[in-house]
């Protein structure tokens, strides 16, 4: 299935010291028009789908994806983004870059992939589970199962009928991130399964504010997983 995305880039005056999660807030008040880019209906309501705008912040600089109706939105909004007021700092886009692009997303041929964000597996529930397991092993292969869980999730939110068992392998570091204020455990590291995930893609908990972003290994070693 074809999907159309937008990727967004956004080159600044000075690399940005917040997270993926004040850039999202910023956007959001920017254009509360446009339910798509902050998932706010009224209030505390929010709606709880796949995001189809997810906001990075890598290295410093600032992009977003647009997905789907996300990808009209971000490409009708550009334009306008000139200035990024984030808490106290202001900062000037210089350069703006937007690759169009239309996307498989599939199973197919097992590939390989690191995600270059943490990874938010756990929630509360699954967390427990996870702490009284003794065996790495049968950690690993609870987190195979969660992120198999995940990409069937993230296939249901695009309107994509997975009709094949994934076979998921993992080699992961935990790593430790605050996620709205609280320190959560997330995870580094690579990941192999027969389905085609497009680059900077997220998968699990915060997507929307940059965590669990995907992108393909091209020097594939399949010996460590």
């Amino acid at each position: 299935m074809k999907i159309k995305t937008s990727h967004l880039i956004l080159e600044t005056d000075t690399p940005l010291r917040e997270g993926a999660d004040k850039l999202r807030g910023f956007i959001g008040r920017k254009y509360p028009e446009f339910l798509t880019l902050h998932h706010h209906i009224k209030g505390t309501q929010y709606l709880y789908t796949y995001p189809k705008v997810q906001y990075m912040v890598l290295e410093g600089t600032p992009s977003i994806l647009g997905v789907d109706e996300g990808a009209n939105i971000l490409q009708e909004i550009s334009d306008s983004l000139d200035e990024l007021q984030l808490g106290k700092n202001s900062y000037h886009v210089e350069q703006k870059v937007i690759y169009k692009r239309e996307v498989d997303i599939k199973p197919g041929k097992t590939t390989q992939y690191k995600f270059i964000t943490p990874w938010l597996s756990l929630n509360s529930e699954n967390y427990q589970k996870f702490n009284k397991m003794r065996e790495w092993r049968d950690k690993k292969y609870f987190l195979n199962k969660i992120l198999a869980g995940n990409i069937l999730s993230m296939s249901k939110g695009l309107g994509i009928i997975v009709n094949r068992q994934l076979d998921v392998h993992t080699h992961l570091n935990k790593d430790w991130v605050k996620f709205k204020g609280i320190e959560v455990l997330g995870f580094t590291g690579e990941f192999r399964v027969n389905f085609k995930i497009p680059d900077f893609f997220g998968l699990g908990k915060g997507v929307s504010q940059g965590f669990g972003t995907v992108t393909e290994v091209k020097d594939v070693n399949y010996g460590d997983l």
